[in-house]
């Protein structure tokens, strides 16, 4: 090893030890998170940072609240998620097929790598810790094969998306909260040096990964839960500056360097290299890079109310146990001790004095009633789960669906904040998807395309028909899908979707199907669907200019006009006349009808 990779393994690995002392705090607070997730909720960070089980705890009672107040939030959020669509730039006939492109690809690509489950993945990380990170990275061995050089396949490539722990990732600055502005990022995750050495050539020395200290246990979990035989991998990611025009990647694994370069990825905005990372977050801070849990707002009143079941529980043991008391004297105190007060039992005590009989104790206090009621609103009010999401009782006085409907809208309307913030993220998502499908793609690729009718075809495409940076997406529909249906239904009954004769044409009804949430609708290929996508490949050269039989003049026109006022391609001319053949014979059958509506 060199001086020069020497002083970069130090640099690294001192910039790492800094990063982690400085997030100790945090650490331990994720970590305590989970395990009041998990049932173990008789922990607490101790003075000096690190998470411990409270001993004298042993036999009280944890009634984890908690977890079905975050499984319940998860279910909303899962239920409100939309897909990724992208709207076209403008109405020029180019621009809309670069979005159908883009649209076939992000279909392609989120199908593939299961893109609903691994947000449903980050959403449990940022939960619990308040903070989950996306990886987007291009697989140069993903994809299919396409040939084979020195006895080994070559692959064609494939993106490739994995779900970051929050406990991965290092900041520069914990108080800078956006991650495009870090400097730098470091990402310290534990790997086998059986993968070190396929990827990098490089053959290490492993340890077991408790020795590390980078891998969170939940309280009782032993260090032998880990990993062994393995590495502590450190990438540091920095971003480009004017020294260095195309960013920096260090990696180093045991005091050994096993990469130096650019940043690999043509990710970030007019084609600028990025970070490959995209962060998700419960609910943000005002100057932290990291978010906050609804995990880290209930631990207070968690804590209350297992005091309060716990206290209760106690006062109830003792109600069908009883306390005995006798008269001094009357009976034989060891063998009522022995025996107790046993159903059938003869019990004889001195003539004259008061029989043995249970001291009254009185009912349950109205004070853990109140109390425990009491905790249970505050659960619900920092949750955001209110009776109507949380339980089967509706609220007094509230007996009407329009009623209940609002009060299900104003629970949801507490979840915008998160719900954004995943919306956001899968933006981001996809928009790194595509420009890594612009960088990598080359020259020619397959996919599959959809056009409307949901027709399916097969067709190449290459890096240059991607423009990442020219696209729109889609904002996504409203945390409750009912307020959009109810708002298509209103103007429906209004009369403001219909045509001038009060009419709903065929693409009408697919287009408002598709907007209430019954888009599978349009899986029923009607003739107008398939008729507008056969003149839009006359528009787009895939088929010729040619008139025929079965063509429907008046939807040929339409999108033919359409096509020459956004973007004729030099097809002028030529799309003139064969618009004007389409006009004559519309006209013919126009006569024809009106005769024979005259002559029946």
């Amino acid at each position: 090893m060199t001086e020069l990779e020497k002083k970069i393994c130090e640099s690294v690995t001192q910039d790492f030890e800094r990063r982690r002392e400085e997030r100790r705090k945090t650490e331990s607070g994720w970590i305590l998170g989970m395990n009041f997730v998990a049932g173990n909720q008789y922990c607490d960070v101790m003075p000096s940072g690190e998470v411990e089980e409270d001993v004298l705890s042993v036999k009280k009672k944890a009634f984890n609240y908690i977890a079905p107040m975050v499984e319940t939030r998860m279910s909303k959020l899962k239920r409100m998620r939309t897909s990724l669509k992208v709207r076209a730039f403008s109405d020029e006939e180019s621009d809309l097929k670069i979005a159908m492109l883009s649209n076939d690809i992000l279909s392609n690509a989120t199908e593939r790598i299961r893109l609903n489950a691994l947000v449903d993945e980050a959403t449990v990380w940022s939960e619990t810790c308040g903070t989950a990170f996306y990886g987007v990275f291009w697989n140069n061995e993903g994809g299919k094969v396409i040939g084979i050089a020195d006895k080994k396949p070559l692959y064609e490539g494939e993106i490739e998306v994995e779900i970051i722990p929050p406990f991965e990732l290092y900041p520069d600055s914990p108080i800078i909260a956006s991650i495009e502005q870090q400097p730098s990022l470091i990402r310290a995750r534990v790997v086998s040096v059986r993968s070190v050495k396929e990827k990098y050539g490089v053959e290490l020395v492993g340890k077991d990964s408790a020795e590390f200290g980078t891998i969170p246990l939940v309280s009782g979990m032993r260090a032998s839960c880990g990993l062994h035989d393995c590495v502590l991998l450190l990438e540091r990611y920095t971003l480009p500056t004017g020294d260095e025009p195309d960013g920096k990647l260090e990696i180093v694994a045991d005091d050994t360097l096993l990469y130096e370069g650019a940043l690999p990825f043509v990710n970030g905005e007019y084609g600028r290299r990025g970070y490959p990372f995209i962060k998700q977050v419960c609910m943000p801070i005002a100057g932290s890079f990291f978010g906050a849990s609804v995990v880290e707002r209930l631990i207070p009143l968690q804590r209350s109310y297992n005091a309060v079941r716990n206290r209760k529980q106690e006062f109830l043991n003792r109600l069908p146990l009883g306390v005995v008391t006798v008269e001094d004297g009357s009976v034989d105190t060891d063998e009522l001790a022995e025996d107790g007060l046993a159903p059938g039992k003869i019990l004889v005590y001195r003539q004259g004095s008061e029989p043995p009989k249970y001291l009254d104790c009185g009912d349950v206090p109205e004070e853990f009633e109140k109390e425990e009621d009491r905790l249970t609103d505050e659960f619900v009010k920092i949750s955001g789960m209110n009776d109507v999401s949380g339980s089967y009782a509706y609220p007094s006085g509230v007996t009407s669906a329009t009623g209940l409907q609002l009060l299900i809208d104003r629970d949801d309307a507490k979840l915008t904040q998160t719900a954004g913030e995943i919306r956001e993220c899968m933006q981001k998502i996809g928009t790194h998807i595509l420009r890594l499908y612009k960088q990598f793609a080359g020259e020619k690729r397959l996919v599959r395309m959809t056009g409307e009718g949901k027709k399916v075809k097969l067709a190449y495409f290459s890096s240059s028909d991607l423009t990442a940076d020219d696209i729109i997406f889609e904002e996504g529909e409203e945390l409750n899908g009912s307020t959009r249906k109810n708002l298509v239904l209103d103007l429906m009954d209004r009369g403001l979707l219909s045509d001038g004769e009060g009419k709903l044409s065929v693409d009408s009804k697919n287009r408002i199907l598709d907007a209430i949430g019954c888009g599978s609708f349009e899986n029923m290929s009607d003739l107008t669907s398939l008729q507008r996508n056969r003149a839009r490949e006359e528009n787009l050269g895939e088929r010729a200019l040619v008139l025929s039989e079965y063509d429907d003049d008046e939807v040929h026109v339409a999108e033919h006009v359409r096509f020459l006022l956004s973007d004729s391609g030099g097809r002028e001319a030529e799309m003139t006349r064969h618009i004007i053949c389409h006009k004559k014979r519309l006209e013919e059958k126009n006569g024809r009808r009106e005769q024979d509506t005259a002559n029946p």
